[in-house]
């Protein structure tokens, strides 16, 4: 792999997740907002930004040129249902003060990838990666025995993440075009969900007030910056490398529930972090001696 492709790979996952890591900071400005019509005006602003950014770029043609894959568009459209319920999952957990229970899902993340790896592109895992994953298993099952329940925010969120990544890495889309078709994709769900809700009288895009309508214009431009350093990052880095690098992000979730938000941090569920932490440090270690063997 070329070293000036990789170091910007790492150079866009970096940026990607950091600023996604301080994204419950963020939304914890918009909890009064429910988190479908979040979801619906980061969906629209970002859409019509990144069209913005094709129009000033002048990329529209490679937009057109997917317009004829009929494949690419089934799969940027697969793209687009897994992000949103990303975000929706996301939104939900911190409105609710559940952003430990996201955090521990985006940690859960690279194990998926390593799962995802071995199950879609066949790849083989050595003795250290199947430790990786066993543990993630044995943290899954403390949360359900001790907590009583199923982790469910904690699964969807690293199930969907992981899943996004994957079928991003196997579409040669540019990181732009893809997103503005990817939220293109979501405008009709949305458009529904508004239309259904004026229905009721409760207007999903207008009648906020100017500090909240900021916001939400803000969040489209905070959806598109980290998810086009994402797609980038996707296709200069193996997936390996892209779930290592996801680390900062629920790092940084981690430490904004606990330490500034105050959730409360059960023992049952530090037990399962540290299970978690130890698969990945396991992981990484296995990722370190194939990145020092003889290439």
């Amino acid at each position: 792999m070329n070293a000036t492709r990789q170091l910007a790979g790492i150079g866009f996952g970096l940026t990607a997740y950091a600023m996604w890591g301080f994204f419950p900071l963020f939304f914890r400005q918009l909890a009064h907002v429910s988190p479908m019509d979040v979801l619906s005006n980061r969906a629209v602003w970002a859409c019509l930004l990144v069209g913005l950014l094709l129009t000033l770029r002048r990329q529209w043609g490679k937009v057109a040129a997917v317009f004829g894959q009929s494949r690419q568009l089934l799969m940027l459209t697969i793209a687009a249902f897994l992000i949103g319920s990303n975000w929706l999952v996301f939104l939900w957990a911190v409105a609710n003060q559940q952003v430990v229970a996201s955090s521990l899902g985006y940690f859960l993340t690279p194990l998926v990838n390593v799962l995802l790896g071995l199950v879609v592109l066949k790849e083989r895992l050595n003795r250290l990666e199947w430790v990786s994953v066993a543990l993630a298993l044995a943290a899954m099952t403390n949360e359900i025995v001790s907590l009583g329940s199923l982790p469910w925010v904690s699964l969807v969120l690293a199930v969907t993440f992981g899943t996004y990544g994957l079928v991003r890495k196997q579409l040669p889309v540019d990181a732009v075009s893809g997103l503005w078709l990817e939220t293109l994709a979501m405008l009709p769900v949305c458009g529904l969900y508004a239309f259904w809700q004026a229905q009721a009288g409760h207007p999903v895009f207008t009648g906020h007030d100017l500090r909240t309508t900021g916001l939400l214009i803000s969040a489209g431009a905070l959806t598109a910056l980290p998810l086009m350093a994402f797609a980038a990052a996707t296709q200069r880095l193996d997936l390996a490398s892209v779930g290592m690098l996801m680390y900062i992000n629920p790092t940084l979730q981690f430490v904004t529930a606990v330490w500034l938000f105050g959730e409360p941090m059960q023992s049952a569920r530090l037990l399962s972090f540290g299970l978690i932490w130890l698969g990945l440090l396991v992981f990484s270690w296995s990722a370190w001696g194939k990145y020092r063997q003889p290439r």
